[in-house]
């Protein structure tokens, strides 16, 4: 399989890992940092409009951004369908065979995944996360590193749950909000805020553009 990542970024350095561990290969990095269409060494690099050119039945998409609105954005504005888009999952990631990880999605190093949980589109579950049995991680979000959700967590679009955060079972999280890193969530967490501490309290709501 060849990838072509949207992004060329650190957040892209870590997925091409992941893909070169699973066998296949990037061949393009396309960023609107650059002007034109070039090769640099075994890549071809250019605009993200380039991805049209580059497309194939062979070739799958990942959005190598770690910004969960940009990468909405972008998806929204390369219209592709969601076939085009990979899944990435590291070889060292454990995932239950009752759970399901839609397109886009990348799973880092060791990340578990545990029984029948459902992940969304373009969603980064990064290094060594647990994501334990019946939780639900929606389109757009991000599990930062070391973060844990226990049983029946709801993560909803676009939230991010900071570096080894953990969240109490059953808790619901909104959309479009921040828990901060090395956060204890005991409660539930309404859209478009962000929350710190243990126990996690609100302490700011969010503008979301395009919201």
């Amino acid at each position: 399989m060849k990838y072509i990542l949207i992004g060329d970024s650190g957040h892209g350095k870590v997925i091409e890992d992941c893909i070169r561990a699973n066998g296949h290969q990037v061949i393009a990095k396309l960023d609107d940092k650059y002007q034109s269409i070039f090769q640099e060494d075994i890549y071809t690099k250019g605009p993200i409009s380039a991805v049209e050119n580059i497309l194939d039945e062979e070739t799958k998409v990942v959005i190598s951004i770690g910004h969960n609105q940009i990468r909405k954005k972008i998806v929204e504005r390369l219209q592709l369908t969601s076939a085009c888009y990979g899944t990435v999952v590291h070889p060292s990631a454990i995932v239950s065979p009752s759970s399901t990880i839609a397109n886009g999605t990348v799973v880092m190093p060791n990340v578990v995944i545990n029984a029948d949980c459902i992940v969304g589109n373009h969603v980064i579950l990064n290094t060594s996360c647990i994501i334990e049995h019946d939780c639900i991680v929606h389109d757009f979000a991000h599990i930062s590193p070391g973060a844990v959700l226990t049983g029946g967590v709801s993560v909803d679009e676009g939230t991010q749950i900071g570096a080894r955060s953990s969240v109490n079972p059953s808790i619901q999280i909104g959309k479009w909000t921040t828990i901060g890193a090395g956060s204890a969530v005991i409660n539930d967490i309404p859209d478009y805020v962000t929350a710190v501490g243990v126990p996690a309290k609100l302490i700011k709501e969010r503008r979301i553009f395009g919201e």
